[in-house]
């Protein structure tokens, strides 16, 4: 099992319209991060968590064409808005739809607003075949364990994956670890976490958090994401503790 950032930024990417690299160092090529997803694989399945507006670069990139499913941590715009393009997974597909899971209030709040996307509309078929996420489901020879995140006034889905033994994590957009989250999380080969800054944020965690809750879970390894212009790649690595590192667009975590 493998997991692959595909993108490691918060809403606003690096840099932010206006060439703002912050204090990032926009020679370093790992500073430029678009928006946060991941995909998931073994040699037979894929998931691909989160459809976010720079989806169709992060799939080209990775050169994916062809997904077994798609989860949605929540509905926030970064992390769904680049749904439309699921069309040409559908047609890769052979005009399948694309299997499409979420917590009910996000798919519900998906539903609405991408209505198109799972009705069809004039002419145009389906793209997603929407379904309730469960606490726990089997997607291919991939086991997921699903548990609701704190993010400010909603919830987001963190998740963990268990293939061949091995254990993958995924948690973005959550501003506190509930100690049901911490029984799901605990001893993990590897986290892909969220820590979006140093400065205390109300809905996302700060660095300092992170790193006390990767301690706290007896995480194997992690690798952090949904990172804002004031991370700098070489400046953040130098200060990490042994086995945490910062993530970027494109990095490959096998097993």
């Amino acid at each position: 099992m493998k997991i692959r950032i595909l993108g490691s930024g918060t809403s606003s990417g690096v840099p932010r319209i206006g060439n703002d690299w912050g204090a990032c160092d926009p020679t370093e090529p790992r500073n430029r991060r678009t928006r946060a997803s991941v995909l998931v694989s073994t040699d037979t399945t894929r998931i691909l968590i989160d459809t976010s507006p720079d989806m169709r670069e992060q799939l080209l990139t990775a050169e994916v064409d062809n997904v077994d499913a798609v989860i949605w941590t929540h509905d926030h715009a970064d992390h769904c808005h680049g749904i439309d393009d699921l069309r040409q997974v559908m047609h890769a597909r052979g005009g399948e739809p694309v299997r499409g899971l979420a917590r009910p209030w996000t798919l519900e709040q998906l539903r609405t607003r991408f209505e198109y996307i799972f009705r069809g509309r004039a002419g145009y078929p389906p793209v997603v075949a929407g379904e309730m996420l469960p606490d726990a489901i089997t997607i291919g020879d991939i086991n997921v364990r699903v548990v609701d995140q704190p993010h400010g006034g909603i919830t987001s889905a963190g998740f963990r994956f268990e293939s061949g033994g091995v254990s993958i994590g995924y948690s973005t957009d959550f501003n506190d670890l509930t100690d049901k989250m911490q029984s799901v999380y605990q001893g993990m080969d590897y986290w892909v976490v969220d820590a979006l800054r140093r400065r205390p944020h109300p809905t996302h965690p700060h660095l300092a958090h992170t790193l006390q809750w990767i301690a706290a879970c007896n995480i194997g390894e992690a690798a952090l994401i949904h990172m804002d212009n004031s991370m700098d790649y070489a400046s953040l690595a130098a200060e990490l503790p042994a086995g945490v590192v910062p993530g970027y667009d494109g990095m490959e975590i096998a097993f």
